[in-house]
């Protein structure tokens, strides 16, 4: 399994809320089969992180990459906001349209409360943990 991992700070310093940590995002790819990829996301994802998440997500459904299912890895994202609520809603629709597969692996409440008021829940295929999700037919 082949893995990279980057960390993609929202804006500089001085234009964020502060320099602390929470103000960025993590994004690690995995490859765990061919045709799969895992993406852990963590950190926030608002209005200045989530278009990083886009565009890891959006890449992976490009007729080249060989992709067949996509697994997003939510469990260490600390806040979701609108915005990311947003992206799931883009990347699942892009998702469909190329033909690939997309899947949600999550337990964590600050992520499944907001699917949950937003009504979204129903629209994704979620499991519990990233196993389930790579296994589910």
């Amino acid at each position: 399994m082949s893995e990279t991992r980057e960390n993609l700070q929202a804006d500089p310093p001085s234009i964020r809320r502060g320099a602390d940590a929470d103000d960025q995002i993590t994004l690690a790819t995995a490859r765990p089969a061919a045709g799969q990829v895992v993406i852990t996301v963590g950190g926030e994802v608002d209005m200045l992180t989530s278009p990083q998440l886009r565009l890891a997500v959006l890449d992976k459904f490009e007729p080249d990459a060989g992709v067949e299912l996509v697994v997003l890895d939510l469990d260490g994202v600390t806040f979701l906001g609108t915005s990311g609520l947003a992206v799931l809603i883009e990347v699942r629709e892009a998702a469909h349209a190329a033909g690939v597969e997309l899947r949600l692996a999550c337990t964590a409440r600050r992520v499944l409360r907001p699917l949950t008021i937003a009504g979204l829940v129903p629209l994704f295929d979620i499991h519990d943990s990233v196993e389930r999700a790579l296994a589910a037919t």
